[in-house]
């Protein structure tokens, strides 16, 4: 039987204002959804419009912006005869207790082992699966354009928001322990201006730089490194940076918890990164082995065709 052609909208505040794996999760399903569905996505203050969301008679809606919003949406459900969907693109903690056991979607979407069986704690009348966010294969991939950057090799990349939880101070203080090589972090956010005070003092313009790049450009920065991480609090729902960095050859070194365990495999070390010490004999362990395709091999797990394929099945099996 033919699976039925569905309504679906997207809620993405922010989309078009910053770039973190919440609005890289909506860009790309959205256009893989277009092959079989009809898509929308409604941004900025169009998010929040529930007269609009009820009205559009939609089959199905994912808000991404938890807490008020995912509260609205499950409201609405009883004038817009609609179905939610949320994924927990906010990780273990209380966002997302709020968006499984008050607002009780017809779905959440854990991305990893761990969410799951924390998430399946918190559902009373929700049903919990479990789909990883991806990574688009053609656009990163060791092949192509590079970045001519004036930093001693080997670089160490960063990519992430410039906020406290990310704790990219953690790479500096490692890196300054390592005689050779720099820090390149990509990102925005309130810390910049301290961690650019940090890095300049402790490693030097030569070996440390800070920059804001486009999504559309941050291919050619992966290709132009020599390995990735990224020390981010265990809270960290997924992190698409490390599937990215992978796509493109790198090997990853992150904290050991048990999300990033099934996310990187054996294409990185994981560590402690709070333990400087420990975090930069990763740094220098990852630096110096062969890691062959492992990287890449990792990443092809998390394309998101293989993604939009698990959320086909799940649809038929919600729109029966």
């Amino acid at each position: 039987m033919d699976q039925k052609k569905l309504k679906i909208v997207f809620l993405s505040r922010y989309l078009g204002k910053v770039n973190r794996g919440a609005e890289t999760y909506v860009l790309e399903l959205s256009k893989r959804f277009k092959k079989n569905h009809e898509v929308e996505i409604f941004t900025g203050k169009e998010s929040d419009n529930l007269v609009k969301i009820i009205s559009g008679k939609f089959d199905l809606v994912i808000p991404t912006n938890g807490r008020v919003q995912a509260l609205k949406i499950s409201l609405g459900r009883v004038l817009g005869g609609y179905k939610t969907l949320i994924s927990g693109q906010s990780g273990i903690g209380r966002d997302d207790i709020w968006n499984i056991a008050v607002t009780f979607p017809d779905v959440y979407v854990a991305l990893t082992e761990a969410e799951f069986l924390w998430a399946k704690r918190w559902a009373w009348k929700s049903k919990i699966v479990k789909i990883p966010n991806g990574v688009d294969l053609e656009k990163f991939s060791p092949e192509g354009s590079k970045i001519s950057l004036d930093l001693q090799r080997p670089i160490i990349l960063s990519v992430g928001a410039l906020e406290w939880y990310k704790h990219h101070e953690r790479i500096i203080q490692a890196v300054t322990k390592i005689k050779q090589g720099s820090l390149l972090i990509i990102g925005s956010g309130p810390e910049r201006e301290k961690l650019l005070r940090m890095g300049r003092k402790l490693l030097g313009e030569k070996r440390f730089l800070i920059q804001d790049v486009e999504y559309k450009e941050i291919a050619k920065y992966y290709r132009s490194a020599d390995i990735f991480t990224l020390p981010s609090w265990d809270r960290e729902a997924f992190g698409i940076v490390y599937v990215e960095a992978m796509a493109s050859g790198l090997p990853i070194v992150a904290p050991d918890d048990l999300a990033r365990k099934e996310i990187i495999g054996k294409a990185g070390i994981l560590t402690d990164v709070s333990n400087i010490e420990k975090y930069s004999v990763a740094i220098l362990k990852t630096l110096s082995q062969k890691w062959d395709n492992l990287p890449m091999e990792q990443a092809e797990k998390f394309s998101w065709e293989k993604v939009s394929e698990s959320y086909q099945k799940l649809f038929e099996e919600m729109f029966k």
